[in-house]
């Protein structure tokens, strides 16, 4: 007798994980219907075809946890029951969660549905004001237009006003090299003997050209008078 009921306690835990493992494929292709950022109006074959298949499942995942309960309950007395409870705890654990993960999911897939619909109804109600409102859709286009000119506007004043800062930012960097070149030239004046300095500098530079010119002239009349 035990080991009859511990064979259908393990049939039945083998068909409990294969129904979970079925549920979490079933969730992946669920969960894209709630991430749909425009899903279509009304659910389509497949979506309903998808939660059904979840519910059914999840209803046949509570009658085998219900079988394990009793099968559980007849060998109370076995030395394996505490954990055979601790699996029993675990799938009802998984049931209860993946169950409220299919009502989180129904409910967002719901509320995007509603609000897609939503702002098509306004859509559509607005095109139907327009169409039978000639006048007041001719002033809402030019509305439409006038407020984009003023937004490119907007953006070419932002434009001209980083050109103008960038203009402004140059002529003071054009005065401030400026004042130092002006700081540099009246410190070395005020130091003594610095313009005499300056002025051999240049008397020397000069004279060296002088005679390199010379060398190089005399060297050009030697190879003249040696041909």
């Amino acid at each position: 007798m035990a080991t009859s009921t511990g064979s259908g306690w393990t049939q039945l835990r083998q068909q409990a994980r294969s129904l979970e493992t079925q549920t979490e494929n079933l969730f992946h292709t669920y969960s894209q219907y709630a991430a749909l950022s425009k899903p279509p109006p009304t659910p389509s074959e497949e979506e309903l075809r998808n939660e059904s298949q979840l519910k059914d499942i999840l209803d046949r995942r509570e009658t085998l946890i219900a079988q394990l309960s009793r099968l559980l309950d007849s060998e109370a007395t076995l030395t394996s029951s505490a954990l055979k409870q601790n699996n029993l705890a675990r799938h009802r654990e998984i049931l209860h969660d993946h169950r409220r993960e299919l009502a989180r999911l129904t409910a967002a897939i719901a509320e995007a549905r509603d609000r897609a619909n939503l702002l098509s109804n306004v859509r559509n109600d607005i095109d139907s004001f327009r169409s039978s409102n000639p006048a007041q859709a001719e002033a809402d286009y030019m509305l439409e237009e006038r407020g984009r000119i003023d937004e490119s506007h907007n953006v070419i004043d932002g434009v001209l006003s980083q050109a103008y800062a960038i203009n402004e930012n140059f002529g003071l960097q054009r005065e401030t090299l400026a004042s130092i070149n002006r700081r540099i030239v009246g410190a070395a004046g005020q130091v003594p003997g610095m313009n005499a300095l300056i002025g051999k500098i240049g008397s020397k530079r000069r004279r060296d050209a002088v005679i390199l010119g010379a060398f190089i002239g005399f060297c050009f009349l030697v190879v003249f008078l040696l041909r």
